[in-house]
């Protein structure tokens, strides 16, 4: 199930209806253009300005003649204007209005996208700085490490988006990019200073060289940085979905009342959003693929990329909006459960200390490869029998020759791995 919400926003920016109008713009434009260089009569904008218009049932329908979405589009607004439409396209080939369009509809797209991944910034930075003491199990390889942070999670995935939306303002800027070159990017039948009032009047800069068409390393960079957000908000939907699962349970996707988890088992509580996350992922990671795909084409251009476009770009922006938006949910209503992080932190049996206490003996002159095997072998003895492993070391007389029974309880002191927690919050400006 996926919420109508992007509709009003997202998808409007991908409906034809919208696209038409992009386009009308754009000739609407160079026809200012050429009137600016004397080569229309500026009587003839006028005119144009205030009957250019179309209907998309009209152009939908000439299409299924002339079998050509831009020669429909211009017949159909050349029978709202009349004589002056034969100034309308001047110089122009269809690519000069399909692409300068598109750079609009992504530029418009991202402007969204950026809004929604600062929403998300700011619900991680509050949950980080809400979160920044509460002790828990730090994980390499699945297994126990030595203890975190539950903010110190939530501060790494506020510092990674905020890479991210840098990327994407990047990508904005690369993509940011109009061309009214003709047919084949020469300027032969369209004079430069035609595109130089387009992109001004649409705030997009000039492709400084391009063939029939913007070169498509551009988008392809775009759709890349798009599977590289998604795939941030993959890492983060993962680990959620572990740190949910029954034998960890340390935070839970929010449950509303009424809501089920399961057909068949009442009791089940399972995390959708993030799941769902995930999935979608893979499909912008996919797209990203086909936009690698579209950029080499034949000569001066083919047509193979753009029907892949009519997909991918609606596409990969439409799902990372809900992709964003989830999150967001996601990470705001989050559940958290300090005391299990507490039982789960004291089933490795105090183990979490084996590197402060090999450390220790190392200060007091052990070599590390024997401080290693002292440590080692009450670690190996207390997961074989369970027995704390704290005890164990107080009882081992090879480090008690080092170490005595107030300095081995002292090692054993959460707030050791927490002391620098502050440092690292003041560095990311969590403050």
């Amino acid at each position: 199930m996926i919420d109508r919400y992007t509709l009003p926003e997202m998808g409007k920016i991908w409906t034809d209806e919208h696209r038409l109008s992009l386009w009308l713009k754009i000739e609407i434009a160079a026809c200012e253009g050429w009137a600016k260089l004397g080569k229309i009569p500026g009587e003839a904008v006028e005119v144009i300005r205030e009957k250019a218009s179309f209907t998309w049932e009209r152009v939908q329908a000439l299409e299924e003649v002339t079998q050509h979405d831009v020669l429909a589009f211009l017949t159909n607004v050349a029978e709202n204007v009349g004589d002056e439409a034969k100034y309308i396209h001047l110089g122009l080939t269809s690519s000069d209005v399909l692409d300068t369009a598109l750079s609009l509809q992504m530029v418009e797209a991202t402007d969204l996208l950026l809004a929604k991944m600062e929403s998300l910034e700011e619900v991680l930075r509050r949950r980080a700085l809400e979160q920044r003491d509460t002790l828990m199990m730090g994980r390499t390889h699945g297994i126990h490490a030595e203890p975190i942070t539950l903010g110190l999670k939530f501060a790494l995935w506020y510092d990674e988006i905020g890479r991210q939306k840098r990327r994407l303002v990047w990508a904005k800027e690369e993509i940011r990019v109009g061309k009214i070159s003709g047919a084949v990017g020469t300027f032969a039948n369209v004079d430069p200073q035609v595109e130089a009032h387009v992109c001004q009047v649409l705030n997009l800069k000039p492709a400084l060289i391009s063939t029939q068409i913007l070169q498509r390393d551009r988008h392809a960079y775009y759709v890349t940085t798009l599977a590289g957000i998604a795939s941030s908000l993959d890492k983060m939907a993962t680990e959620i979905r572990n740190l949910q699962r029954t034998d960890v349970h340390e935070v839970e996707e929010a449950f509303s009342k009424g809501q089920k988890g399961s057909s068949a088992m009442p009791h089940k509580k399972n995390p959708i959003t993030p799941e769902r996350i995930c999935g979608m992922a893979r499909v912008v990671r996919a797209n990203a693929q086909v936009a690698l795909e579209n950029v080499a084409l034949w000569h001066e251009r083919d047509i193979s990329h753009s029907s892949a476009e009519r997909m991918i770009l609606p596409d990969s922006t439409l799902a990372l909006d809900y992709m964003l938006h989830k999150m967001t949910q996601l990470i705001d209503r989050l559940q958290v459960f300090p005391e299990q992080m507490q039982i789960n932190i004291d089933k490795g049996l105090g183990l979490i200390f084996s590197q402060r206490v090999m450390l220790a003996l190392v200060a007091k002159g052990v070599s590390r490869e024997n401080a290693y095997a002292l440590v080692q072998r009450n670690a190996l003895e207390a997961w074989n029998t369970k027995e704390q492993f704290q005890s164990l070391i107080r009882k081992d007389s090879g480090i008690r020759e080092y170490l005595s029974a107030e300095e081995i309880s002292s090692l054993f002191d959460y707030a050791y791995h927490t002391k620098h927690v502050k440092d690292i919050f003041e560095r990311l400006g969590l403050v």
